[in-house]
């Protein structure tokens, strides 16, 4: 067979991009269609990614379109259905906000989509920003989103298969599309391409020396939707050392509330807890992009990893920190209540807000999580069990 992988943008570097990388080890020779790519903001991953066959459309001769890609989304449809797919046996799209599924193959071409969600802005969940607040935008935005809610079930109608994220996915595509879609669980490589005995952890060049147990870890995009600023204000409020991994167009705000924050908890007399408040916002640092090495060191030494996003497609992060047998503190949202297991990998928290994610902390730091039963949790999502799934998958629908 011809076989074609389809993906919404190359921009930067998070879970949707992690599936798309465990297909192309499936099918290495498959060329991947996109509507862009932004090379730079890849950052350690251009490399790896740069050796692909990679076709982008002609949103890449637009200049600055990385910068304006969001607002101007409305041209997504006809960056896709400019692809040509005659020649290919099947397309697989990896599909989330960017309209990939909308793509025009041949009736006898097989088109199936791995749908991380329904794009989110299009109903009701929450975003990168919160582009509501700005009057003009908001205006702008509803405009939009009415013609592409009505192209999106179109788009949703011309695949052949689909397949879900999560459980939680699969709601969102039987409510918004009609359509029905089995639950293949995104691949989580990194704990277990690493977890070798020996394995040297050098000093990282983007933090300090890495202590065990010494430390939070946030790990993920700097978007509104993830409640990075809940993390934050735990910090300070607990005094507990955070590291933040990542980047996104909050990141300037999450660092003037990490001054203000410390600022604030210089003269906050906390309640049932030992420990001062933080005297300044040294007990912070945001770390930005990190290659793998380096964060699988941050995953080792760790003692937990915080994930305080709401409504979460999936959240290959949680898995991840598992499989290197590190318990999660999450809000109990989205995908990640398939996942994690409360009370024996982790500890969820009820509503995002840093009063009930301190509740949270104080009582992980109360359990004693085995990093046996992490680890075997998170083998539930071992790459192997993902290609053993989509080859499945596949041959079934090809048949």
């Amino acid at each position: 067979m011809k076989i074609a992988l389809v993906h919404d943008f190359l921009k930067e570097y998070g879970g949707a991009e992690r599936v798309l990388e465990a297909l192309h080890k499936i099918w290495p020779e498959a060329p991947v269609y996109t509507s862009f790519v932004d090379w730079k903001g890849l950052g350690p991953h251009s490399q790896r990614l740069g050796q692909w066959n990679i076709k982008t459309s002609w949103a890449q001769k637009i200049p600055f379109f990385t910068k304006v890609y969001s607002p101007l989304r409305f041209l997504a449809p006809l960056f896709f259905e400019s692809f040509d797919f005659s020649g290919f046996d099947l397309v697989i799209s990896s599909c989330n906000a960017y309209y990939a599924k909308g793509i025009i193959t041949r009736p006898e071409t097989v088109h199936i989509c791995y749908c991380h969600t329904p794009p989110r802005s299009l109903y009701g969940y929450a975003t990168r920003m919160d582009w509501r607040k700005n009057p003009i935008i908001n205006i702008y935005g509803q405009l939009v989103n009415h013609y592409l809610r009505k192209y999106d079930f179109l788009a949703s109608q011309r695949v052949n298969f689909f397949i879900a994220n999560s459980q939680a996915v699969k709601q969102r595509i039987k409510k918004f599309y009609r359509r029905e879609a089995e639950v293949i669980y995104p691949p989580v490589e990194l704990g277990f391409r690493f977890q070798v005995s020996g394995f040297s952890k050098k000093k990282l060049s983007k933090t300090s020396d890495l202590k065990p147990d010494s430390y939070y870890l946030y790990v993920g995009k700097l978007a509104a939707a993830k409640n990075v600023n809940l993390a934050i204000e735990a910090a300070n409020k607990l005094g507990f050392k955070l590291k933040i991994v990542g980047k996104g167009g909050e990141e300037e705000g999450l660092k003037k509330l990490v001054s203000y924050s410390s600022s604030k908890a210089r003269n906050l007399k906390l309640k049932d807890s030992s420990r001062p408040a933080a005297s300044n916002n040294k007990n912070i640092e945001f770390l930005g992009e990190v290659n793998d090495e380096e964060l699988i060191n941050l995953y080792q030494n760790c003692q937990a990893v915080i994930f305080p996003a709401v409504d979460e497609d999936f959240g290959i992060v949680p898995v991840e920190a598992m499989s290197f047998g590190k318990p999660v503190v999450a809000l109990k949202s989205g995908g990640v209540v398939e996942t994690v297991a409360d009370g024996k990998t982790g500890v969820f928290f009820d509503k995002p807000d840093v009063d009930e994610l301190v509740k949270a902390i104080k009582k992980l730091e109360k359990l004693k999580i085995k990093p046996e039963d992490c680890r075997q949790q998170a083998e539930k999502f071992s790459p192997e069990v993902f290609q053993k799934k989509i080859r499945e998958f596949v041959q079934n629908k090809i048949k």
